[in-house]
């Protein structure tokens, strides 16, 4: 097993004496650091590679480090950097605050000061990293086709991501209209065989008698109507990706041809005694439950198993925070279908996306994906109002929906006691960094852990959360912005 990588600390000293110090305090630390004299030599290890820390004397034989300290800044790789200036320099310390660095060090510093301040940095940036991953990960409305931003949602982004650059075969399950053959494209555009073919076969469109036909194709003469050869999907799909919809739908008889071909990666054509070789990555998807399947003897045991590898299950829009995913899902249906018809159509009246949030949605997006463009085609206005919805939507009386928001979901309004009484006498106010730290992580809790949802209901950005929390995690009580 590798061991993990010390973190790379910078140290530029241009007095080798002094750099003898300060690497003997830093002996025990378990950091790798390496010692340079010059800001020219500064400057070509941090192009080679960034360090995650840099002690960097202000004061060089060849440049003003100051100047350093800018373009590390300018390059944004995460190195946090701690200035070192001499007694009565103090100026150049704020200065350099104020360009970027996370902190400095007066001389002379004992080495207590040093690995405190060292650590300091490294766990500083160690957090940075980790706020930057999760904004990254949990901050995406949109992936590959997919709209939403739901946790459930983001976890199957992660599962695509984890999955696209290997070859074994993914199995997803969902109910009808959740977009698993997007999440299947989705895999394709990820993985390494993106600029080849992604073939997708819907085995429950197709009669079980020209299924295999479809798969592997045939040969001229093979069977009535056979007027010439023809490719099957495993020949079109070689190099790329091999998408079977409704697996569960196919044909038991067939499914054991199925099983050899994905075993050995051989197939004849229907009325070839010839065997063909491809590479295929498989991807298959079933709205059943396979296993359940397995069980009522419909679906081969041993194939359930060599295809059900990697599985991903793309929740219906009912599990989806379908206040949230739905407005999105709407919004973009909205602006996609006035743009293709020539309508007004910009937004939703607040009782519209009410009703939308309420509803469960059995045929969820596909469902609303209709509903959104029967709307477009058969009204015009800039506003979608409740009277344009479509059956069953529009029996749905907009005055019994509310329009949810985090502080009603909190509590207020809905019959419940306020968690944030109103105080009545001074004892009672309580600082406001109290009730601004509960009003935060209320809403995150109500809005299921997703910080930068809870952040837009909140109308502050998604670093200021971050920033108050690991504030409050470490004893300290910022004053609110």
């Amino acid at each position: 097993m590798n061991e993990p990588q010390l973190p790379q600390v910078l140290l530029v000293e241009d007095t080798p004496s002094v750099a003898r110090v300060y690497l003997e305090y830093l002996r025990s630390e378990p950091v790798a650091v390496t010692h340079v004299e010059t800001g020219n030599d500064a400057l070509k290890f941090i192009n080679k590679r960034p360090p995650e820390a840099i002690l960097l004397d202000l004061m060089l034989p060849d440049m003003d480090g100051m100047d350093i300290l800018k373009e590390v800044v300018s390059r944004n790789q995460g190195s946090a950097v701690v200035v070192i200036t001499a007694h009565g320099s103090i100026s150049n310390a704020v200065a350099a605050m104020r360009a970027g660095a996370f902190d400095f060090l007066v001389k002379p510093f004992n080495a207590e000061r040093l690995v405190v301040t060292l650590r300091n940095a490294l766990e500083r940036r160690r957090l940075t990293q980790l706020v930057e991953t999760y904004k990254e990960d949990f901050g995406r409305d949109e992936y590959f086709g997919f709209v939403g931003s739901s946790l459930s949602m983001q976890a199957v982004y992660r599962m695509i991501e984890s999955a696209a650059p290997s070859k074994a075969t993914v199995f997803i399950t969902g109910e009808s209209g959740t977009g698993k053959e997007v999440c299947a494209e989705a895999i394709h555009r990820q993985s390494p065989r993106r600029n080849e073919s992604f073939v997708a076969l819907n085995c429950a469109a197709i009669p079980k008698d020209l299924m295999e036909s479809e798969i592997f194709g045939h040969v001229k003469g093979a069977f009535t109507g056979a007027v010439a050869d023809r490719l099957g999907a495993a020949a079109k799909a070689n190099g790329g990706t091999l998408f079977l919809d409704e697996i569960c739908e196919m044909d038991l008889g067939l499914q054991s041809k199925l099983l050899r071909f994905i075993q050995t990666g051989t197939f004849q054509k229907v009325g070839s005694t010839t065997l063909e070789k491809v590479d295929v990555r498989f991807v298959c998807a079933s709205n059943r439950a396979p296993l359940a399947e397995v069980e009522a003897g419909r679906f081969r045991e041993d194939l359930y198993y060599r295809l059900h590898v990697i599985p991903i299950q793309v929740p219906p829009l009912r599990d989806r925070d379908r206040d949230d995913d739905v407005r999105l899902i709407a919004r973009k249906f909205l602006t996609d279908f006035a743009r293709e018809e020539s309508k007004r159509f910009a937004t939703y009246a607040p009782q519209v996306e009410a009703i939308f949030a309420a509803y469960t949605w059995p045929g969820n997006v596909r469902q609303l994906q209709n509903v959104v463009r029967n709307i477009v085609v058969l009204n015009d206005g800039e506003i979608v109002v409740p009277e344009m919805l479509p059956p069953p939507l529009n029996s749905v009386d907009p005055a019994s929906v509310g329009v949810r928001s985090v502080s009603r979901a909190a509590g207020e309004g809905d019959g419940t006691a306020s968690a944030t009484p109103q105080p009545e006498t001074p004892e009672q106010i309580r600082p406001l960094w109290e009730v601004e730290r509960f009003a935060i992580e209320r809403a995150i809790e109500v809005c299921g852990g997703n910080i930068p949802r809870a952040a837009a209901h909140l109308g502050i950005s998604a670093s200021t959360i971050y920033r108050k929390r690991m504030a409050w995690e470490g004893g300290t009580a910022p004053s609110p912005k």
